[in-house]
């Protein structure tokens, strides 16, 4: 098996997941095949929608003669007609449903992996949400059990080990960590079923955060039983890789369509709000006139078409950065998950979250309603202001939100500002909270989009950050003239450079405080874009240190700002260490992959700028990290950190 990241926003995650019959990208939906009546054909489905892999029921196949003799004889990939990997579960779920069942535990496994399953499932304790926590830990202790006696018989086969522990975090946690002690390959989080059929969706988040706290994250992560396109997106932004859909054919069945949104009945439709091959073609009234079996497939080929369709969305939502605003927008549609989305704001799942949330975006942040201020992202450049950021006054002209970039904005109020009292700090206090005039080109700060008025749950969350922000300064709040007539001129006149003020803020901000005292110590060169008039290019000394980049106004980090920040900061702060067999490698260019890191600094974040040490701290190269350390430490497959410049 072979797992391995291609792009990333939020938790979520695009990866290349490799098994013996072909590769799949996720995250991806694996519809469920029932071996004895397939509505729809597993090779039908892949030239309809493109599908790669698909999960079928290894419990169903082996109670029936028939089709048991021709999985062993042939393999289950002769048996359903598909050429791509092949998921099969165990029984589980049949065992919740249907009570007992007699199912051997290690007889499944093995049965699994003598029909040619690419990824199999142990026989796992269904955690029901009624269950005491007591039951529930027998449950877990008996999964777990089960998967360590399962891993000795699966042979070649992927085992994928369910994560239960029903609607207690803590227990899910424990599950995850002991799952992962013992190496398994791919993980389910199992019974949550229940959960999404009575919309318990904050149930389902606290389920999932805490199941991937506890998981090895260079490993699959599977929502089982997930078939819903409602859910996709919030999962995929907790960490989920894959989901399973019978609900395509069941709600079929009832005459029931999947709409990202929710579910309609086709009776209660007068037209058809979808433009996929089936609502194109048919109208509601033709649909509604077919005989049942012909309506039956065809709002199942609708239901899968719109299934797939949102994990587009969401893998393009990945690529370009806007995944929140994904999951903000379809939380909208429903209370349940509306509410669920309140977990996301608890300061213990911001941090969490905030470690997998790459340093800046390719395009703007929208503002989406009152859950933006609470993203991860934002919550990382608070803490940074609170931590980082160096005042160099007692006092700050506070100017109110207004366009972008706010430096040229206000440009005039600023110059009449420093004209009276050059020595005063200028903050914006803007809809993402306080923003010192001199980071207003870093990102997010000048790369996102509000409303001229928010809802109030956001006033009162920056109004917090500004109060903390401001505390123990004086805030002289901008009322034009008049304001300038209370600023009363300083003791001492001063001269400042502002543009070195601008590059040391943002220097502090994105490498950690007091960076700049290390990368400015010594005869500034500014270099300024002649079309824009935009600072470009740092020299100390007339040593490239640093390039200010156009689309974040973040900085990448040359070979010689590379030296000063490794003299300046203490071990491991901005490295990643590497073994000794990759040392000549990196020396000579090339990027680091996961399996040659021996440890990094764990502030580091995706798409950091970062310096690449060997084991005794010596300096390689600088570049730009792919992972952060707790995945730097976990996969064995894939770049760790682009190297940008190398040791001569």
């Amino acid at each position: 098996m072979k797992f391995e990241i291609k792009n990333r926003d939020a938790a979520g995650r695009t990866c290349r997941f490799t098994t013996k019959h072909g590769t799949v990208t996720t995250p991806a939906l694996l519809p469920v095949i029932n071996p004895n009546k397939m509505i729809i054909t597993p090779k039908e489905m892949k030239r309809l929608f493109g599908t790669e892999m698909v999960i079928t029921n290894s419990y169903i196949i082996k109670k029936d003669k028939k089709l048991k003799e021709k999985a062993i004889e042939k393999g289950v990939h002769n048996l359903i007609d598909f050429d791509g990997p092949i998921m099969t579960d165990s029984g589980t779920f049949q065992s919740y449903m249907y009570g007992n069942i007699k199912i051997d535990p290690l007889e499944i496994v093995e049965f699994q992996r003598d029909i040619g399953s690419d990824v199999g499932t142990i026989l796992d304790i269904f955690g029901t949400p009624d269950q005491t926590e007591t039951k529930a830990t027998e449950g877990v202790q008996e999964t777990v059990k089960r998967a360590k006696q399962s891993m000795k018989v699966k042979g070649d086969m992927i085992l994928a080990c369910t994560v239960q522990g029903s609607v207690y975090p803590n227990l899910r946690k424990k599950c995850a960590e002991k799952l992962s002690k013992i190496n398994a390959n791919f993980f389910p989080i199992g019974g949550v079923v229940p959960l999404m059929e009575n919309q318990r969706y904050s149930d389902l988040v606290r389920g999932i955060l805490a199941s991937k706290r506890g998981l090895n994250p260079s490993k699959p992560v599977h929502l089982f039983g997930a078939g819903h396109p409602l859910i996709f997106p919030l999962a995929v932004a907790l960490g989920c890789d894959f989901f399973d859909s019978s609900a395509y054919i069941k709600y079929a069945n009832d005459g029931r369509m999947i709409f990202p949104e929710g579910t309609k009945k086709l009776d209660d439709l007068d037209e058809l709000p979808c433009y996929c091959p089936v609502c194109t073609k048919f109208t509601a009234s033709e649909l509604k006139k077919m005989k049942k079996p012909e309506r039956t497939l065809h709002i199942a080929k609708h239901n899968l078409y719109v299934s797939f369709a949102e994990l587009k969305k969401i893998r393009n939502a990945i690529s370009e950065g806007n995944l929140w605003e994904l999951v903000e927008r379809r939380a909208r549609s429903n209370p349940h998950l509306l509410e669920a989305m309140r977990e996301l704001r608890k300061t213990e799942n911001k941090t969490w979250l905030e470690q997998f949330e790459p340093i800046s975006k390719n395009k703007a942040l929208f503002y989406t309603g009152s859950q933006t201020i609470h993203r991860p992202i934002i919550y990382r450049y608070h803490k940074r202001l609170i931590d980082r950021y160096s005042f160099l006054s007692d006092s700050a002209a506070i100017l109110p939100d207004g366009k972008k970039p706010y430096s040229k904005y206000y440009s005039n109020e600023i110059r009449e500002i420093l004209a009276k009292r050059n020595d005063v700090e200028i903050v914006v206090n803007s809809h993402l909270g306080p923003v010192p005039i001199k980071l207003d080109e870093m990102y997010p700060f000048a790369q996102s989009i509000f409303p001229e008025v928010t809802d109030k749950e956001t006033e009162e969350s920056i109004k917090k950050i500004f109060d903390e922000f401001m505390r123990g300064k004086k805030a002289i709040f901008w009322k034009g003239e008049k304001t300038l007539q209370n600023l009363s001129k300083p003791q001492e006149k001063t001269t400042k450079d502002r543009d070195l003020e601008r590059i040391s803020a943002v220097a502090d901000m994105q490498f950690g405080k007091n960076a700049s005292k290390a990368l400015f110590d010594g005869k500034i060169r500014i270099v300024k874009s002649k079309k824009t008039g935009k600072i470009r290019n740092i020299y100390c000394d007339e040593k490239h240190v640093l390039s200010m980049r156009a689309g974040d106004g973040l900085f990448t980090l040359k070979i010689s700002g590379a030296k000063m920040l490794h003299n300046f900061f203490k071990y491991p702060k901005l490295r990643v260490i590497v073994q000794e067999d990759a040392t000549p490698f990196v020396k000579d260019g090339k990027s680091v992959f996961a399996k040659f890191v021996l440890n990094c600094d764990e502030e580091l974040r995706p798409f950091d700028e970062c310096i690449i040490v060997d084991k005794n701290d010596d300096l390689l190269a600088t570049g730009r990290c792919i992972l952060n350390k707790i995945e730097m430490s976990s996969f064995n497959f894939g770049m760790a950190a682009k190297t940008r410049e190398h040791i001569n």
